[in-house]
């Protein structure tokens, strides 16, 4: 009698713990705005980046976010597919079969996006065009993107994520790449944040959103790309919360396929969400 009680007294505490566990909550919009190559201390914090630390304070930080390897392309790969895909360098004609979020999303009826900074047109398959660069922009990695005009069509040029706001026309998740002066990359921190400060705030006001502001990678080679900024902003977001636990692009990717039940890519499988942040 004694076992049984005890048995069903740890069945009850298990279930208790399960249906407490945090969630990630369906949000109506996700969008990931991905800045280049800068440790979490250059920035959080820094004189040159008051906008960041501005928006750390008021909405979420994620404390303990790595990118997963260098240099830049593998890191957007993980990102919306769970892998690096084996590719090792910031190569432009190389083509990857797997499947990726986009596809995920199609399957489950979501809408999606990349808006790119300098991207001469849409349709635009080149390796570079002034301060855009194809390495940034991993959907056009994938065949099964390159191949579909439809889908080809939605990597766009970063003008028209005003146009989609103004229509309310946003997609249900959205990647924003700025240029290779914006997103830090080849221009100083204080310019970044000046875009971001001129680009986040209409994201800032969409209901049952979250904008997460990440970067691919860092300058050194903590837990494999470097210990990067990365905050979470938006009506979603608790306001003044913190997420300290070690995640990566593949917890990020993970945190996108629990809001929406898409099944998990890659490693993503076995990356914690980013929970205990949201309202």
């Amino acid at each position: 009698m004694r076992a049984l009680v005890a048995v069903l007294a740890a069945a009850a505490a298990f279930a208790s713990a399960g249906a407490s566990a945090p969630r990630v909550p369906p949000f109506r919009h996700v969008v990931v705005i991905v800045f280049e190559n800068k440790e979490q201390q250059s920035v959080v914090g820094s004189p040159d980046g008051p906008t960041f630390t501005a928006l750390a304070r008021r909405y979420a930080q994620l404390t303990q976010y790595y990118g997963v390897t260098h240099p830049s392309l593998p890191n957007y790969l993980a990102l919306v597919s769970g892998s690096t895909q084996g590719i090792t360098d910031d190569c432009t004609d190389c083509v990857v079969s797997a499947r990726n979020l986009g596809d995920t999303l199609d399957a489950a009826g979501k809408t999606w996006k990349l808006y790119a900074e300098g991207l001469p047109r849409r349709g635009f398959t080149g390796g570079s065009a002034g301060r855009y660069a194809k390495k940034h922009a991993p959907f056009l990695y994938f065949r099964d993107v390159v191949a579909a005009p439809a889908r080809l069509n939605r990597v766009v040029p970063l003008p028209e994520l005003r146009t989609d706001l103004r229509a309310g026309a946003l997609p249900n998740f959205a990647l924003v790449v700025p240029d290779l002066c914006h997103s830090m990359h080849d221009c100083s921190v204080a310019t970044g944040d000046a875009w971001l400060k001129a680009t986040v705030p209409p994201l800032l006001r969409l209901p049952k959103t979250v904008v997460f502001v990440v970067f691919d990678e860092g300058t050194s080679n903590t837990r494999g790309g470097g210990h990067v900024p990365a905050l979470a902003l938006g009506t979603a977001v608790r306001a003044h919360s913190r997420f300290s636990a070690v995640t990566s692009h593949y917890g990020l990717l993970r945190t996108i396929e629990d809001a929406w039940g898409l099944p998990r890519l890659g490693r993503s499988a076995t990356a914690g969400p980013i929970v205990g942040i949201w309202r």
